[in-house]
């Protein structure tokens, strides 16, 4: 059972243009452009619409492409063929609340199963490890542990 920390959910009309325009018409903000494209502190990643745990720290690395790149999700997501520009892609949608997230592509660490989860910054909002307890994300510490040794 997923407990979504209050202070995290959010009406869709409080979200800005850009984290609307994403989440809810799987628009693309700019490359390196997202607050969390360059960002590696230590903690979890959320569905910014409901608070949903999506990525952990531990498995985010820069894939060099623009935008914040996940080898493995911690929650199911949903995935959707994409042909909107052309070429065949896989959508990734938060399980919870359909927001759209990025998409999943086939060229991420082979070490890590291959995969690269390459998601808009929009969709996200950072957890950090210290806050994780009080925020209601205890639970998931773990994943973000899972490269310490």
């Amino acid at each position: 059972m997923i407990l979504l920390a209050k202070e995290y959910k959010k009406d869709l009309d409080n979200l800005d243009e850009m984290e609307y325009m994403v989440t809810q018409h799987a628009a693309t903000e700019r490359p390196f452009s997202g607050k969390y494209d360059d960002f590696y502190k230590k903690g979890i990643y959320v569905d910014i619409t409901s608070g949903e745990p999506l990525f952990s720290s531990a498995k985010k690395y820069d894939a060099g492409c623009g935008w914040p790149s996940f080898s493995q999700p911690i929650a199911k997501l949903q995935e959707k063929r994409d042909t909107s520009i052309g070429t065949e892609r896989t959508e990734v949608r938060s399980e919870g609340t359909d927001a759209h997230l990025g998409h999943v592509f086939t060229d991420g660490p082979e070490a890590e199963g291959g995969l690269r989860y390459c998601i808009n910054s929009a969709s996200l909002k950072f957890v950090p490890y210290e806050e994780m307890d009080e925020k209601g994300y205890g639970e998931y510490k773990q994943f973000v542990n899972e490269g310490d040794k």
